[in-house]
């Protein structure tokens, strides 16, 4: 299994949108192949900042199978626009 890792860091003012946003967009990648689970929580110390984990069953179910999907561009046109910086993810091993 494999933890996706991404914080996330909202535009200020947008948080209640983009929060919004993301329930929507969990339909689409609970609906993926190889997709186990997600969670995501605002950080308590920096105003408009997300972590955002997503454990697959392999790597490439995620950067393949989700990435290059049609799906993946609609998870893109809802949630892209509210990061500033854009995201880095990283990807970890579950022992």
């Amino acid at each position: 299994m494999i933890l996706e890792v991404a914080i996330l860091d909202v535009k200020p003012g947008q948080a209640i949108e983009f929060e919004a946003a993301f329930k929507v967009a969990s339909a689409i990648i609970s609906a993926m192949s190889g997709y186990r689970s997600h969670e995501l929580h605002r950080c308590l110390e920096t105003a408009n900042r997300y972590i955002l984990l997503v454990r697959w069953q392999t790597l490439e179910d995620h950067t393949i199978g989700f990435r290059q999907s049609p799906q993946y561009q609609e998870w893109r046109r809802l949630l892209h626009h509210f990061y500033e910086p854009f995201p880095t993810v990283e990807h970890y091993e579950c022992q």
